[in-house]
C-alpha cells in the first residue's frame, strides 16, 4: 500500500527517528511531538485499525508497550503516560494504518488534555446491566 505514509516509513521511503524495531512492529516519534517523547506504534503489516487487526497482531504490539513506554518515561522524565488508540475519522484517526500513540506526560499543563464527560445520571444501573448483556462475548 504505498500510498499510507505508515507502510512508506515502514519500507524506508520516508524517514523516521525509530525507537524500537523487529520483524512485526515499529516504534518511531511522532513528527507532531504533542509532548516531548511522542510515539507511534505500529504493526509492518498494513492493517487499518483496531477493527481489523487480528489478535495475535494486537497481542504481539501489547507485549511491547509495557517496555516502550517505561523506557520512555524513565529516560525522559515523565511522570505519566498516555497511551491512545483512534479508529475511523470519527474517533479522530487521520492515518488510517493501526497505531497506538504513547505520549509522556510532564504535568498537567504539558499542552495535552483529554475531557471524559461524566454521563452516570443518563446510564442508571439497569441501563449500563442491559448494555452489558448485549454485548457480553462468549469465550
Amino acid at each position: 500500500m504505498t500510498a499510507c505514509v505508515f507502510c512508506q516509513i515502514i519500507s524506508g521511503e520516508i524517514p523516521s527517528a525509530k525507537i524500537y524495531e523487529d520483524e512485526n512492529i515499529l516504534a518511531f516519534l511522532d513528527i507532531t511531538q504533542t509532548t516531548k517523547g511522542h510515539t507511534l506504534v505500529i504493526p509492518k503489516q498494513h492493517i487499518r485499525n483496531i477493527f481489523e487487526m487480528p489478535e495475535e497482531t494486537a497481542a504481539t504490539i501489547g507485549r511491547k508497550l509495557p517496555r516502550l513506554a517505561a523506557q520512555i518515561k524513565e529516560k525522559l522524565g515523565a511522570s505519566g503516560m498516555n497511551i491512545i488508540n483512534n479508529n475511523e475519522a470519527v474517533a479522530y484517526q487521520s492515518v488510517f494504518h493501526a497505531h497506538i500513540h504513547l505520549i509522556p506526560r510532564y504535568s498537567k499543563t504539558d499542552d495535552f488534555a483529554i475531557n471524559f464527560s461524566n454521563h452516570q445520571a443518563d446510564y442508571p444501573s439497569h441501563e449500563l446491566l442491559s448494555i452489558a448483556e448485549s454485548l457480553k462475548i462468549e469465550n
